[in-house]
């Protein structure tokens, strides 16, 4: 999963339009911090460049982009700029284009930061401007970002929705939702869902379709999504939907039926939760794998039950500690996979310690992407909500769509 700052930098390259009255470009050719090399003693405008730049931050403003800032020039081109970070004095790197007419630095910027960008045009006849301009960008406290999740590149199982956290709070969810869109190669329709002021998922009615190419272009760069807090983050994100593989575990047979494209795979013996803590009904997307985890049951508030430090093969169900992961220390007396539910609510497999070995929790963590689907039916306990994990699927379309802002 993505995480903030470089503000956005996968969040969304961070993730066009400009942040409000900071983003304007400014001819600074005809500005005050504009000087023609060729007109030092003010011989007049015979000799002025025709050659007119214009930095994207006007000289002295707050609020900056941090996406798109850049130098542009008309009637000439660029023969140098340079920009730093004025309060560490740190050089930010950036490219001349082929034609000469613009400049942009090779990475987003950081939110807060104070810069300075100096650029030096000619035009056809040789005659030399300049341009200089000392700006702020938006500070954290006055933006938002969105975590999201897949990742760009990635390849995913069909259950996985496009998922976005903010790190505050959305007040104007139809304007921060219709600056995101979700599409499918598919052509399926992909809705919506806000699960409160700071989650917004994405899914179509049905699993993706296996072999599908997503894209989700993002496009918060000073949308604002509360009073006074403006998104900062512009990127285009493509993910691929990689076979179908659906697992569905049955509590009454304490076994799980491997689904891969129409056909049957395997079917794994295993052991549920136990009658005093029961394994969630419902459709469930493995969100997380880990080779080795720690479980300790404090943190899902169930005192001292256990704490195992290196619990193999354990792939992640629930926000609130559902797993199916491997089992080492059962009775090996008595065995319970496919005859008895002996966990705390979690899914286990057959396994040993260490994580080696031709197991059959190595097998399906092997054989398991993040975003395939378990199913889980016969529990005596409730359906896992929609928002315990990425778990949507377990709410009807017509819900699903009622809780969309756009």
């Amino acid at each position: 999963m993505t995480t903030p700052d470089k503000a956005a930098r996968r969040v969304v390259g961070a993730c066009a339009a400009l942040m409000v009255g900071t983003l304007t470009l400014t001819a600074c050719g005809a500005s005050a911090n504009a000087k023609n090399d060729d007109d030092k003693n003010g011989q007049g405008s015979a000799k002025t460049s025709a050659a007119k730049i214009a930095i994207s931050a006007e000289d002295g403003s707050n609020g900056a982009s941090i996406n798109t800032t850049g130098v542009k020039v008309s009637d000439g081109k660029l023969t140098d700029v340079k920009m730093t970070a004025a309060d560490a004095g740190t050089a930010v790197p950036g490219v001349i284009s082929a034609d000469g007419g613009s400049w942009k630095p090779k990475e987003q910027l950081e939110r807060g930061t104070k810069y300075e960008i100096t650029a030096r045009a000619k035009d056809a006849n040789g005659r030399a401007t300049a341009a200089d301009s000392t700006f702020t960008t938006v500070s954290s406290a006055n933006s938002f970002i969105g975590t999201y999740t897949p990742d760009d590149g990635t390849t995913v199982g069909v259950g996985m929705p496009v998922s976005f956290r903010f790190d505050k709070a959305i007040s104007d969810k139809k304007a921060v939702q219709s600056h995101i869109t979700v599409s499918s190669s598919s052509g399926q329709k992909v809705a919506g869902h806000w699960f409160g002021a700071q989650r917004l998922d994405f899914r179509p009615e049905e699993y993706w379709k296996a072999g599908s190419k997503v894209t989700m272009k993002i496009d918060l760069d000073g949308v604002e999504g509360a009073n006074g807090v403006q998104g900062v983050q512009k990127k285009t994100v493509t993910f691929t939907v990689g076979r179908s593989q659906v697992s569905t575990v049955d509590v009454n047979t304490q076994t799980m039926t491997v689904v891969r494209d129409g056909s049957t795979l395997k079917t794994v013996p295993i052991s549920a939760g136990s009658a005093e803590f029961t394994t969630y009904n419902g459709q469930m997307v493995i969100s997380e794998k880990f080779t080795k985890l720690r479980m300790d049951s404090r943190t899902v508030d169930l005192a001292n039950a256990y704490d195992i430090p290196d619990v193999p093969h354990a792939m992640r169900l629930t926000t609130s500690g559902t797993f199916l992961h491997g089992n080492y220390w059962y009775n090996k007396g008595n065995p319970p996979f496919g005859r008895a539910g002996t966990s705390h609510g979690c899914v286990g497999l057959q396994d040993v310690r260490g994580a080696q070995g031709d197991t059959p929790a190595k097998w399906f963590y092997d054989n398991s992407i993040i975003g395939d689907v378990v199913v889980v039916k016969n529990s005596p306990d409730k359906t896992v909500t929609p928002d315990n994990g990425l778990n949507g699927w377990n709410m009807p379309w017509s819900e699903w769509i009622a809780g969309s802002a756009a």
